[in-house]
This record gives structure tokens, C-alpha cells and sequence, in this order.
């Protein structure tokens, strides 16, 4: 479970980013992370992550709080950025040794782990090459496979699918509903209304640095008193807003 507890954030004094936010992510389910650009999504997940300090507030995750026990509450974190950029003087096998090294992977659980995951993401061929010549949704895909290696509780992924060809969303999006199903966390931001549609228990929507709405998608028809797509009510909502 992630809780976000009266959190704010401040980029310059007085203008908060983020503004007294909570919010709960549940054991086992999916939660959509959505808002138009600037609406504050990846500054809330950088907090939830330590990447950024909390100005005001706390983030729990499974009860342990990012501010106080950081190295604890990140055991359990699996985080995808949303740029993969990173690393590239590395080769993708040495990329992923080097973020098992780091969570403490043993050997032969490590190679299982990357034998499978690089066949099913289809860059078994490229893990000796540097990731300078990976192409952006290869780059993507070696980022998610360092993320799952310590196959950690909670997922959390800033705009995960953008880059990847079919194939590889497909099997992204049935790794995700198989992890929530075993009591897990997911929760990811995208811009693709459609996918948080079809594939999330609940969706937040965020403008602002304020939570606008949170719930299922029935219940934001029934807010909205709108039987429309999730793409319609989340521009009436922010119209709204």
C-alpha cells in the first residue's frame, strides 16, 4: 500500500506544485495516475520514489515513511521514469547486473529473471550492446526489465507504454493486472485515456496539484451524471476545474 498524507511541494516560495494531496493506493489494485502536462503526476511520483523531498506531508509505503526510513521504504519500489536516457556508456547486460547488484539479486535468480523477461520483451539479441544504440523503446523495455529483477511489491510507472511497439504493451499491460492480482500495488501515469480505461481498478485525476477525482470510472459517470468515454468526462472535468 502507498500512502500520500498532506503532502505539498514548492518549486519557488509561496507557489505550491503540489498542494495538501492525499491519496491511497490499495494492495491489489491498479491505479491510473492522470492529468494534463504540468498538472504536478511526475513531482507526486518522484516524491513517492525520494527522488524528491516532501516540502510538507509524508508518503508511506507498506507503512514505512520515504522521509524517515527511505532505504526501507525503497526495497519494495520498482520505479519506471519517464524518460529511459539513462546509463547509455553501458551495456544492457551490464546495465541490469548493475541494478541486481544494487537490490542484491542472487546469481542464477538474475539470470532467470533476464533470460526471461529480455525473450518476452523480445532484446534478447541486444543485452550486449550499449544502450546508446538501443532505439527509445528498446531503451524502455531494458529500464522495465532492471525494474522487475527484484520483483519488487510496488510498481510504480511514470508514462510506462510511451515507446513500446504492440507486443510489448500487451505484455506489459498482463504483467500488470498479474501483479495487482497477487495483492500488489501498480500505479502508473499515462496520457493514453483508453488504456487507463480498459485496464485500471480506479483512476485519480490530477490538475493543479489537486486531486479532482478518484474512484472507478462508473463512479466518474455517475459523477459527471455522463455515460461517456474516460477521454470525454477527463475533459469535461478538467474544463471544469
Amino acid at each position: 500500500m502507498i500512502e500520500i498524507e498532506n503532502v505539498s511541494k514548492s518549486y519557488i516560495k509561496g507557489a505550491k506544485i503540489i498542494d495538501d494531496l492525499n491519496l491511497k493506493i490499495k494492495d491489489g489494485e491498479i491505479l491510473g495516475f492522470i492529468g494534463p502536462n504540468g498538472a504536478g503526476k511526475t513531482t507526486v511520483i518522484k516524491m513517492i520514489t525520494g527522488i524528491l523531498n516532501i516540502d510538507e506531508g509524508d508518503i508511506l509505503i507498506d507503512g514505512k515513511s520515504i522521509q524517515n526510513e527511505p532505504y526501507e521504504a525503497k526495497k519494495s519500489i520498482g520505479f519506471t521514469p519517464d524518460n529511459p536516457d539513462m546509463f547509455l556508456n553501458l551495456k544492457g547486460i551490464e546495465y541490469l547486473n548493475f541494478v541486481a547488484d544494487i537490490y542484491k539479486v542472487g546469481k542464477e535468480e538474475r539470470i532467470k529473471v533476464i533470460k526471461e523477461l529480455s525473450k518476452k520483451f523480445e532484446i534478447e539479441g541486444a543485452l550486449n550492446e550499449k544502450i546508446e544504440n538501443y532505439s527509445h523503446g528498446m531503451r524502455q523495455k531494458i529500464v522495465i526489465i532492471g525494474v522487475l529483477l527484484h520483483n519488487p511489491k510496488n510498481w510504480i510507472l511514470d508514462e510506462p507504454i510511451t515507446g513500446l511497439d504492440p507486443k510489448a504493451i500487451y505484455d506489459l499491460k498482463i504483467m500488470m493486472k498479474e501483479h495487482a492480482k497477487k495483492g500488489n500495488v501498480v500505479f502508473f501515469s499515462t496520457h493514453i485515456l483508453e488504456v487507463a480505461e480498459n485496464l485500471c481498478d480506479r483512476v485519480a485525476i490530477i490538475n493543479k496539484g489537486k486531486i479532482l477525482f478518484l474512484g472507478t470510472i462508473e463512479e466518474l459517470k455517475n459523477k459527471m451524471k455522463e455515460n461517456n468515454s474516460l477521454e470525454e468526462l477527463f475533459m469535461e472535468i478538467i474544463k471544469n476545474d
